[in-house]
């Protein structure tokens, strides 16, 4: 299909996907391909000219929110926030060609097809129509908020929560195949260090190995206490979880390590708390007489995000989306940092998060246009 024959919101994201916006933290500093400023302006010109009202809010050097607001012709006595991201991963392998979208039959493929430059795309594109409409809302005012930083600490909601901005309700863009999400888990990245003694590789009995300590203690996490955590369980969200992903010990093969560190990830639900699992593990591991020290590695909260299916803008919502169940998934967003900042939000956007981050990352085109008709339709129909 020809650029000129797909609708407004392909369009949209074909020019979103050729602007690169990878997360900084993932890229050597000064790569071209780093930072969200480009599409930030784009966004923000394309806003403008619609006759939307923009503004920006600095977060971290050379990279800031983008917010444009429809204004009601009354006075504000709702507010509704459309907040996807703008940063994405970075390329797999060097393959540049991700930024240069494509589309394959009823796929448009590129990096952020799907995560989340399609919710970016459908957002506006929605909000953009309904500004060109003579019967906007007359008492709500609609923000739409590109966020920085989320695909590593979340700096741009987290900006957002400390400018004190204040919502309704938020529709937080991430893949979700137009279910509306009401909770997701929480994410708490560790670290564990053990200590050991150095010693000659020919004599290591006058040493003491920091690996084989290590290697005990992830015995045990990935067995008892995987096994203790999963008796846990939540009606949408299932069982927490651990995963060691990293391990580093030692320095030459003939030297006993006396240091090894491993990096694991926890999945948490509502009511756990970061603290709480520190103090967990390290009681656990004491009990066991496991000596590891353990610490929080990213040192931000990213809690777990619940909202009740019943508050009157959900409802409203689930009914546009023809999502009448209230849905859980395992990954973390911006929804929690909002709602840890008083704002209820839901997660939806079109694609699927199984093809998040991927080699060959892609959005159905059918699903882009439902969503940003059902984001639409919720939006006219607010007072």
């Amino acid at each position: 299909m020809s650029a000129a024959r797909l609708p407004p919101a392909a369009r949209l994201l074909r020019e979103l996907i050729a602007l690169p916006s990878v997360n900084p933290a993932f890229l050597p500093p000064g790569d071209p391909a780093g930072g969200e400023a480009r599409v930030a302006d784009f966004l923000a010109a394309r806003g403008a000219a619609a006759g939307l009202d923009a503004d920006f809010l600095d977060v971290l050097p050379g990279r800031r929110n983008v917010l444009l607001r429809l204004t009601p012709p009354r006075r504000v006595r709702r507010r509704v926030l459309l907040a996807p991201h703008l940063d994405t991963v970075g390329v797999i392998g060097g393959h540049t060609a991700l930024f240069d979208p494509v589309v394959r039959g009823a796929r448009l493929h590129g990096r952020g097809a799907c995560d989340t430059k399609g919710s970016v795309a459908a957002m506006l594109t929605a909000l953009l129509e309904l500004a060109a409409k003579p019967g906007r809302p007359r008492a709500t005012e609609i923000v739409f908020a590109g966020l920085v930083d989320e695909e590593n600490l979340q700096s741009g909601s987290r900006a957002l929560v400390r400018a004190r901005f204040r919502a309704d309700l938020a529709i937080v863009g991430e893949p979700t195949r137009l279910k509306v999400v009401t909770a997701h888990k929480g994410d708490l990245w560790l670290t564990l260090e053990t200590r050991g003694k150095a010693a000659h590789g020919a004599m290591p009995d006058l040493g003491r190995s920091a690996v084989r300590e290590m290697a005990r203690v992830v015995e045990a996490l990935e067995g008892d206490y995987a096994a203790e955590i999963a008796r846990r369980s939540h009606p949408l969200l299932g069982r927490p979880t651990l995963n060691v992903g990293v391990i580093r010990g030692g320095g030459q093969p003939n030297i006993v390590p006396d240091r090894c560190v491993i990096q694991a990830d926890r999945r948490t639900l509502p009511g756990e708390t970061h603290a709480g699992v520190q103090r967990e593990l390290r009681a656990f591991l004491a009990a066991r007489g496991l000596r590891a020290r353990v610490s929080d590695q990213k040192g931000v909260p990213e809690p777990a995000m619940e909202t009740d299916p019943a508050l009157p803008l959900v409802r409203e919502f689930m009914a546009a989306a023809n999502s009448p169940e209230p849905r859980g998934v395992h990954y973390f967003c911006d929804a929690a940092v909002l709602a840890a900042g008083g704002i209820p939000g839901v997660v939806f956007g079109p694609g699927d998060i199984a093809q998040a981050h991927t080699a060959d990352e892609w959005v159905a085109l059918p699903q882009l246009a439902r969503a940003t008709a059902i984001l639409g339709r919720f939006l006219a129909g607010l007072p």
